[in-house]
């Protein structure tokens, strides 16, 4: 119901009078002046309190009655991909059937396998995919697309066009595809800010499953920085949109419209949705895509260190008030790390400008830093925070780099037990290099008896392993290991850091010093 200004205002001063609200001496028009002077300031608040309240009501985002013209706008741009793939093999007569172990068994194989003609059969496959640019680049998984030997991309009008492979990154799991639109109007889209979704968020997918094709589905972000083994830059959007198989390389957008991920995997016992999908976030996708179209591949950078968690133990080992970081356990030769003085011991907290807030974030930071750049990384050394600049290198993807060892060492002689570390350290000796298969150049303390149950035994730690450090200084007795450990207890640490080399590599793992 509307009123005018001036109704409302007698209204008001009318209901006063009647709770009793006028003075007795006045009345007519000098009770009403009365009233409207006497209640101006509280009209005032209840309109302010009502525009917040509208305020409030108009910034939270309400649940959307439809998705129909968001749909209708957006399934031309979405396709499905379907893949060919010959498969040879030899068919004909089959093996007899000998017992396991005959002496029959290889012979009737070879001269099958020999004999037997070739023979080849076709295997297709079904994905999604969508169209990022009207010249006819069309964005997927790698794996929907990974050794096919035909590409065929379906439009949502059953337009079947051939397409060609511009590029592919396998680490990312995503490919880019070109088709020839030989006059055909095609719609593209856009790239959303995949940072800025929240989980709670509302998101659409439409994809392929099944085959089906130009399927919709409906949900919302469950969880971001999701991390399911499937890749080193593992960075996950997480929603329960119902996503199946041929579902991959099909967009998930917001409700604006834009992609903000590309829907990669679920998790599924039965290979059905359950309401666990994954996504690859737009800002990871966006910048991999631009490197496939203008190279054809995917530079990343490198830093040249081999890094590992920082736990609540080895964070109060080395003072940090949290575990944050990433903790450097070795260091490449002559890669950019060396070259900037980085240390084995040393937990990178910032890089770039990006805060590392764990282990894993490191490496997608630095594989989207530009090649050669220079870059200010923050690291924690010696109870302080530093500085240090860096030059970003770039990561060869066919390299296998093994950190390298050092030699010389004091030759002492000893062997003692740390019970409050659950085992035994000797000075190395030919004898235990030959009965671990230890290196003669390997420095260290070498590990001989773990105690069952012991706080060694619960971190890993193995007969064999060598202690190369503790506290981060070189150690080559296990007097010098007895007197690191006093010295961390005289300072008040409950934990003190071990530098390993084993069958693993180098590792760090903190003890626990203290007897509680």
């Amino acid at each position: 119901m509307i009123y005018r200004y001036d109704q409302m205002m007698e209204n008001i001063a009318v209901n006063h009078m009647r709770m009793g609200g006028a003075c007795p001496e006045r009345t007519g028009a000098d009770a009403r002046q009365s009233v409207w002077r006497s209640d101006r300031a509280a009209w005032l608040a209840a309109g302010l309190l009502a525009l917040f309240a509208f305020a409030v009501t108009a910034q939270a985002k309400p649940a959307p009655d439809g998705f129909a013209d968001l749909t209708a706008r957006l399934l031309p741009s979405v396709v499905n991909i379907s893949t060919t793939q010959t498969i040879e093999g030899r068919g004909g007569v089959e093996i007899p059937r000998v017992p396991p172990g005959s002496p029959f068994e290889d012979f009737f194989k070879e001269f099958f396998d020999r004999n037997r003609p070739q023979q080849r059969r076709k295997a297709t496959s079904l994905g999604s995919g969508f169209i990022l640019d009207v010249s006819g680049y069309i964005v997927t998984n790698n794996h929907v697309i990974q050794d096919a030997d035909e590409i065929t991309v379906i439009f949502q009008d059953n337009t079947r066009l051939k397409a060609e492979v511009v590029g592919r990154d396998a680490k990312a799991d995503i490919a880019v595809l070109k088709v020839n639109p030989d006059g055909k109007e095609l719609k593209s889209l856009v790239f959303g800010d995949s940072d800025a979704a929240r989980v709670g968020d509302w998101v659409l997918a439409i994809g392929n499953p099944f085959g089906l094709g130009g399927t919709v589905t409906a949900g919302i972000i469950s969880a971001r920085g999701r991390n399911i083994n499937a890749g080193p830059y593992d960075d996950f959007i997480q929603t329960d949109a119902s996503i199946n198989r041929g579902n991959s390389g099909g967009p998930m957008f917001n409700l604006k419209g834009e992609v903000i991920g590309i829907n990669t995997a679920i998790f599924s016992p039965s290979g059905g949705s359950v309401g666990i999908g994954f996504a690859i976030p737009s800002s990871s996708v966006e910048p991999i895509v631009n490197q496939l179209i203008k190279h054809g591949q995917v530079r990343r950078g490198w830093l040249g260190v081999h890094i590992q968690a920082v736990t609540d133990e080895i964070a109060e080992s080395l003072g940090l008030e949290k575990p944050t970081g990433a903790l450097v356990a070795s260091i490449i030769e002559n890669g950019p790390a060396e070259k900037a003085k980085i240390q084995p011991g040393d937990v990178i907290l910032e890089f770039d400008g990006k805060v590392v807030s764990e282990m894993r974030k490191l490496p997608r930071i630095v594989a989207e830093t530009d090649i050669s750049k220079p870059v200010e990384v923050k690291i924690w050394r010696n109870n302080k925070m530093m500085t240090v600049p860096v030059t970003v290198g770039e990561l060869d993807e066919d390299e296998t780099v093994v950190a390298s060892r050092s030699g010389g060492e004091k030759q002492e002689s000893g062997k003692r037990s740390f019970d409050i570390l659950g085992l035994t350290l000797s000075k190395k000796t030919p004898r235990l290099i030959e009965r671990f298969k230890l290196e003669k150049d390997t420095k260290g303390v070498v590990v001989t008896y773990v105690e069952d149950g012991g706080a060694a035994a619960e971190k890993g730690i193995r007969p064999g392993d060598v202690v190369v450090e503790v506290s981060q200084d070189e150690v080559t007795s296990p007097d010098q290991v007895a007197e690191k450990i006093e010295q961390a207890r005289a300072s008040g640490r409950k934990s003190v850091l071990l530098l390993l080399e084993g069958q693993g590599g180098l590792r760090f793992i903190a003890l626990r010093i203290d007897k509680t």
